[in-house]
């Protein structure tokens, strides 16, 4: 059973609740889809049941089409935000880790033509499994943590959060404006170019810097 851990891999005392997304925060994602930047952060979730540890196998449906990995930087809340200010948001954050918000992306895509929700796409069992979580005491600078993904060897993504469209504090206040945000939620900032489909067998290596670096692999 998921539930939150420090780069000790000891539990975290916050409860599991959900993860929150935002989609196209990366200027070279939104391009890479061929979609438009959203005037408001485009905002999903995925329920408790998403939840899973990074470090185990991943588990993909094999008969939904293709499952694309997008590597995520994620951040994990230690007190509940309510219409927050950036300074309210950044007294509330506990660490920050990596995340993978699992997409079945030919569901994603008959759903966006038919102007339906994300849900079936995106909030599967299974579908955001989560690192471990750094301090926030840790980071000079929210607004510099470069992340990767690597896969088989070969990159696949390369992201530095100095690139969102949307900045952190900035956007976690947008979405405590929308919604009351809890302790123990985990926001997903959005993922640069590079998605693609994972394939069982996959070999998965995510890294955060300096700071963190998980491998793993793809079973179905």
């Amino acid at each position: 059973m998921y539930q939150h851990l420090n780069e000790l891999a000891q539990p975290i005392g916050l409860p599991v609740t959900r993860a929150l997304c935002v989609g196209r925060n990366y200027l070279d994602h939104v391009q890479e889809l061929n979609n438009e930047v959203p005037d408001d952060a485009l905002l999903f979730m995925k329920p408790q049941p998403a939840l899973c540890h990074m470090s185990e196998p991943i588990v993909i449906p094999d008969a939904l089409g293709a499952c694309h990995n997008e590597l995520e930087l994620t951040v994990l809340l230690k007190a509940p935000l309510c219409k927050a200010s950036k300074d309210n948001v950044l007294a509330a954050i506990w660490g920050v880790g990596l995340g993978l918000d699992l997409t079945l992306r030919d569901v994603q895509s008959s759903l966006k033509a038919k102007g339906y929700p994300w849900e079936r796409a995106k909030a599967f069992d299974f579908s955001c499994p989560l690192s471990c979580f750094i301090p926030v005491s840790q980071f000079s600078d929210l607004q510099d943590i470069t992340f990767s993904l690597h896969i088989n060897g070969d990159t696949r993504q390369q992201g530095n959060s100095k690139f969102m469209i949307r900045p952190m504090a900035e956007l976690i206040a947008e979405m405590s404006h929308v919604f009351s945000l809890q302790a123990g939620d985990v926001i997903l900032t959005g993922t640069p170019k590079g998605v693609g489909p994972l394939h069982a067998g996959d070999s998965i290596t995510a890294a955060l810097g300096q700071n963190l670096s998980v491998t793993t692999s793809v079973v179905v």
